[in-house]
Order: structure tokens, then sequence, then C-alpha cells
């Protein structure tokens, strides 16, 4: 059957298109297996992967709408994980530009924070270095409104660590009411915030006490032999979960580290280029890097509850250490903090991660599983430290001490793309 002349332009432009079409496809197609290898930071991933970051932000705002309630809290309170998903969305925002993510972090600080700048639930006498946390979002919010209430609340918390009690050494108290003790916790919660506060407000002697509680941490909890930090040191040797002879605690706890090895990349971030304590920081970074490699589930890629006993009865592969893991070597890598060597651990992380612990729900939601709920020492009641009480704490999905590091661990990872 002949064609008509319209007809035949029509299908010779339908055929020079698909054509073209098919050379672009066969030579982006030749060019990506040809420029990606293990050594290429570009690592091919399923498109589900591609932004778990804005996915699993927005999932946590459907799940709890109003940041007061976050943690499963029944009543607001000014507490270091509402500061943890707080930064994290700041994060998310800055990568977008969505409002959405913005809104629900000032949120959060319009219904904790008065005109006055005084904050809702939280007590500077209690010299408790977990509701310090929150004041790096704070610092955000200030930066980016102005709004005079946020700095005086900053101050407060500022205030707070000049008048926080120490070990002779000048090592700040976990709590108050944990006097003389140190724990791995302790160190995310106060030196970033204090490490952007110096930057932030020029307190440019701030990062010598900031270098001090790394170094001190570091001096007391670090295993040579592990290549692991203990979770906590108590200077007095009274605690019933203290070795008498050390002050340390018994287990290397795998949250306990994670801590840990946010706030060294954390407060890299801030630390003056020449000052002469950065080379000391980035020091026990790579040493931590190497502990963290040590104990890397080979099979999976994500880490146990308790670091160093994987094989032990009752141990079980835990997700908020495992993703602040991701995020430590992530990031580090990505800054410059690490050495480029560790970047196959860290995508082997990530990938991990999103393998053993994201759930896809039935809403559209995304959720992370087997969450070590809440572990620490001392207190009532009485938490021993032992192997035992590490295994039998409360396990929890959506857990914002997981949710926040995955989602900034997502940021580094869709970086690398």
């Amino acid at each position: 059957m002949r064609i008509q002349p319209k007809k035949y332009y029509k299908v010779l432009l339908a055929s020079l298109i698909a054509t073209f079409c098919a050379g672009m496809f066969t030579s982006c197609s030749t060019s990506k297996s040809e420029t990606t290898s293990a050594d290429s930071l570009a690592v091919e991933q399923p498109a589900e992967k591609a932004h778990l970051s804005v996915k699993m932000a927005q999932s946590e705002m459907h799940r709890t709408p109003d940041a007061q309630y976050l943690d499963f809290r029944p009543k607001p309170k000014w507490e270091y994980t509402n500061g943890l998903m707080c930064s994290a969305m700041l994060r998310v925002y800055d990568k977008t530009g969505d409002k959405a993510f913005f809104n629900y972090a000032k949120a959060y600080a319009d219904s904790m924070v008065n005109e006055q700048g005084q904050v809702k639930t939280y007590k500077l006498t209690d010299y408790n270095i977990d509701r310090v946390n929150p004041g790096k979002f704070l610092i955000d919010l200030y930066n980016e409104t102005g709004q005079e209430n946020y700095k005086k609340a900053i101050e407060m918390l500022r205030d707070q660590m000049r008048e926080h009690p120490r070990t002779s050494e000048g090592g700040f108290w976990h709590k108050k009411r944990y006097p003389h003790q140190m724990w791995l916790d302790g160190i995310y919660m106060g030196s970033p915030f204090l490490a952007k506060y110096a930057a932030t407000f020029n307190e440019p002697q701030l990062f010598d006490d900031v270098a001090n509680q790394i170094y001190l941490i570091d001096k007391h909890n670090y295993d040579p032999v592990t290549g692991l930090y203990y979770h906590g040191w108590d200077e007095s040797k009274e605690q019933d979960w203290a070795n008498k002879e050390t002050g340390l605690s018994e287990n290397f706890w795998g949250r306990g580290m994670g801590w840990l090895a946010m706030a060294l990349v954390d407060v890299l971030d801030y630390f003056p280029q020449d000052h002469p304590k950065r080379e000391m920081i980035l020091q026990i970074a790579d040493k931590m890097a190497q502990g963290v490699v040590k104990y890397q589930d080979e099979k999976t890629g994500v880490w146990y509850q308790v670091l160093d006993k994987g094989e032990k009865d009752g141990n079980y592969l835990e997700a908020s250490a495992s993703s602040m893991f991701a995020y430590f070597l992530l990031k580090g890598v990505e800054k410059g903090y690490l050495d480029p060597k560790y970047k196959d651990t860290a995508i082997k992380a990530y990938d991990g991660v999103v393998k053993q612990f994201i759930k896809n729900e039935s809403n559209g939601d995304v959720s992370i599983i087997e969450v070590c709920a809440v572990a620490g020492l001392g207190g009532d009641p009485y938490r021993s430290g032992t192997y035992e009480y590490y295994i039998n704490e409360k396990k929890r999905d959506n857990d914002p001490k997981a949710v926040g590091p995955f989602i900034m661990a997502s940021l580094y990872y869709e970086n690398l793309k």
C-alpha cells in the first residue's frame, strides 16, 4: 500500500526520532558502564533509595505531626531526641528548599520557647547535658529568622555549660544526678553545640574546652585491644557498674559509640583549620573508624547492639548504631575528615541499613525497625551495664535515635550520586 506524502513524512520523522533515541540510550548505557567502577563514588543503586532522606522525614511528620510529641511522648518535653529530629529536618530543608521541613522544626521551637526565651520543661540547675543538644537547631533557626527569643534560649544553654559540674580534669559530668561520670553519649549532647556556638558567636577559646572533652573521653574510655570505646567512665569508681580499678563500664554499646562517632565529624565542621587540637580530633576519628570497620558484620554490613559479641546468644543487629556509623563514615569521607579508603565501608553500611532495617508501610510511609529504645548506666531502676542488660532493653520501631541519624546518613549517601 502506498503511503501518502504527509503520512510518509510523519513516518520518516518518527523513525528518525526512534533511531536517535536508541543511539542516545546505547551511548549513555555504554558511557555509564565504562565510568562506573568500585572506585567511583557514584555507585548504582535502586531508584527507591534515591530520596529516602525526604521519604523518611515525610513519614516521621506523618507519624508525629506535632514535634512536641516526638519519641512517643504523652506530653511536650525539651529533649535531645526532639533536637536531633529537628536538626535532621532542617538538613532536609537545606537540601530541598521545602519549607514544610523548616516549619516542622520551627513549630517545635515556637511551642517550647516563649517570647522571653524561657524554655518549657527545661531547668538549668538540673545540669543535664542531654538538654543542651537542641541548642544546635535553635542556632540554625536564629541564623535564619533573627528571632531574639531563640538567641536568649541559646544563651541560657550556654550558661548551663559555663557552670556545669566537671571531673577533676575538666570533663563534663553526664548529669548532676550522675556525678563524676563521663558517658560517650554526653560528647554528642554537649560538644557539637559548644563548637557551633563558638563559631557562630565568636567565642574562640571555647574550642579548647571542646577539644578537652574529646581528649578525655578518648583517654579514659578507649580500649586499644578491641579499638572500641567503653560506654561510661566513673572517676570516683563508686558506681556498681564501674570497674573498681579503671572506673569503666563493662561493655561496648553500639549506640554509645555511635553518639561519639557523630560528635567527632560534627565538631570538625566548626573547628578552625589552624587550631592546634584539630589534628588530635582527626586522629581520634580515624581510631573510631578503624574500630567501626573491625566490627562491621560481614554479611549484612551493619552492627550489633553489643559490638564485640556478635555471635553471643541474644545479641542482635541494631538500627540506631548502624545508622550513626553510616552517617559518621559517609560524612567523614565526603568532608575529608576520614581517609577515602573508608568509602566502601560507608556505602556497605548504608546499603545494609536499608536492606536490614527499612520497611515500606502499606500507607506509603517508610519505617526503621529493630531499634534499642533506651540504654544507660545507673539510675532508678538501676541499669547494670552488663551484656544481659543491653540485649534485654526494649526495642521499638521508628525511635528518633534511629530516624534522625538515618535521615542525615541518607543525605550524605544521596550526595554520592
